[in-house]
C-alpha cells in the first residue's frame, strides 16, 4: 500500500509543481509530509495576495484516506481552528455522516486529490459556512459586520507575507499565455506539400476545363456569323 501511495503522492507533486497559486516543499524528504504556500491571486477576495504557509500530511492508506491539513499562521475565519485545523468537508472520511448530514459526494474519496483539496480550501476562504462554525466569532463578524471581517483578513494577509520564501514573488494574476503546440517539422511538412500539390492539379484541372469551355463557346459563336453572311 506504502508504495501505491508514494507513486499516487509523486505524480500530484510533479502536477501541482506547474500551478502558479501553490508552492510545495516536500518536508524532511518525506513524501507524507508537505509544507505548503497557499497563495490568494483574487483581486475580488479579502484574503487577495496572501502567502498562506500550511502543512499537509499523508498516510501510507492514501488516497483511501484523506491527508490532514493544518495553517501555520492563525487566520480569523469561520471554518478555522485557533489552531490552524480545517473544518472542511472534503477532508473527512469516506461515506454519509447521518449525525452532520454530509453526503458522501460532499466528502472524502479516492477520485479527490491534493488539487481538489486545495482549490476547495481556496473557494471556502471566500464563501466560509457558518451555519456550523469552527470559530463562532468569526461566523458572527462574518454575517453582522462584514467590514470588521475584511479587514482582519487583511491583517492575515499581511501577517502572511512574513512567510513568503526568500526571492519568491507572488504572481499577480492567474493569466498564462497557452503553451507552444509542439510541431513535427517532417509530418508538418509532409502535410503542407501534400495540400499544395492536390491544390494545384485541382486549380489547373479547373482552369483547364474552363478554357476549353470557352474555347468551344467562341467556336460555335463564330461558325453562327459565317452562316449568317452566307444566308445574306
Amino acid at each position: 500500500m506504502s508504495a501505491g501511495a508514494q507513486q499516487r503522492l509523486m505524480s500530484e507533486l510533479k502536477a501541482l509543481e506547474k500551478e502558479k497559486w501553490v508552492n510545495i516543499e516536500v518536508n524532511g524528504g518525506s513524501l507524507f509530509k508537505w509544507n505548503i504556500g497557499l497563495m490568494v491571486i483574487n483581486p475580488e477576495s479579502a484574503f487577495d495576495g496572501g502567502y498562506f504557509n500550511a502543512e499537509m500530511t499523508f498516510t501510507d492508506k492514501y488516497p483511501f484516506s484523506p491527508p490532514t491539513f493544518k495553517f501555520l499562521r492563525p487566520i480569523y475565519h469561520p471554518n478555522i481552528y485557533p489552531d490552524g485545523k480545517l473544518c472542511i468537508s472534503i477532508l473527512h472520511p469516506p461515506g454519509e455522516d447521518e449525525q452532520s448530514g454530509e453526503l458522501a459526494s460532499e466528502r472524502w474519496s479516492p477520485l479527490q486529490g491534493v488539487e481538489s483539496v486545495l482549490r476547495s480550501i481556496l473557494l471556502l476562504l471566500d464563501d466560509p459556512e457558518i451555519s456550523s462554525p469552527a470559530n463562532v466569532d468569526a461566523g458572527v463578524m462574518y454575517r453582522d459586520n462584514r467590514e470588521e471581517y475584511n479587514r482582519k483578513a487583511k491583517e492575515a494577509v499581511e501577517a502572511s507575507k512574513k512567510d513568503i520564501p526568500e526571492g519568491f514573488v507572488i504572481p499577480t494574476t492567474l493569466e498564462t499565455a497557452p503553451p507552444a503546440k509542439v510541431v513535427d517539422d517532417d509530418a508538418f511538412w509532409a502535410e503542407t506539400d501534400a495540400e499544395d500539390d492536390f491544390g494545384a492539379s485541382d486549380s489547373s484541372g479547373e482552369d483547364f476545363e474552363m478554357d476549353e469551355d470557352e474555347d468551344e463557346d467562341e467556336d460555335r459563336e463564330g461558325h453562327g456569323d459565317e452562316e449568317e453572311e452566307l444566308e445574306e
